[in-house]
């Protein structure tokens, strides 16, 4: 369970992340892995440990411009990682692999940051907006059409219905 619960949890990490837009996606990762330079800042070597946030924090402050910066700082934070599962203090206290977990969690999650993190969820297709230019009316999923008018998306046509019956002065 040492490997298999971080490897799903990046997985699970890349699903979620891929129902944020960009570039909202970009941005709250670069701020996510910021708040992942502070983990450490008590994990039992002394001072070394304002090292990390020295060189980590201009790579992620690149982060908020670049999937690969916020790629690299994923993977300057599990190299931190290792010598806390070795010598240091794990993450979670309660927890001796917990290190060694989040090592496979950043390493997993930076790859797909090294790779422009695209989403893994399709698009779903939006119905054509000029129906009147196919030669059969039927297939124009999505649409309302009415003769003499062209199609119109069918929540814009029954919103235009609503607000005509709202306001008697556009009659």
């Amino acid at each position: 369970m040492d490997y298999l619960g971080p490897a799903m949890s990046a997985v699970l990490f890349v699903l979620i992340m891929s129902f944020v837009p960009e570039p909202a996606r970009r941005k709250f990762n670069a701020i996510f892995a910021a708040g992942a330079v502070g983990a450490y800042l008590n994990g039992g070597f002394r001072a070394w440990e304002l090292l990390y946030p020295v060189l980590a924090t201009p790579i992620v402050y690149r982060g908020l411009q670049s999937y690969r910066y916020i790629g690299v700082a994923w993977l300057m934070h599990a190299s931190w990682d290792l010598p806390h599962h070795l010598w240091g203090n794990p993450i979670w206290p309660f927890m001796r692999t917990s290190s060694f977990g989040c090592i496979i969690f950043d390493a997993l999650i930076a790859i797909w940051f090294l790779g422009g993190a695209p989403s893994l969820i399709p698009k779903r297709s939006q119905p054509s907006s000029n129906c009147m230019d196919q030669p059969m009316a039927h297939k124009c999923e999505g649409t309302v059409l009415e003769a003499g008018l062209e199609a119109i998306p069918r929540s814009s046509f029954f919103e235009r219905k609503m607000l005509a019956r709202q306001n008697p002065m556009n009659k």
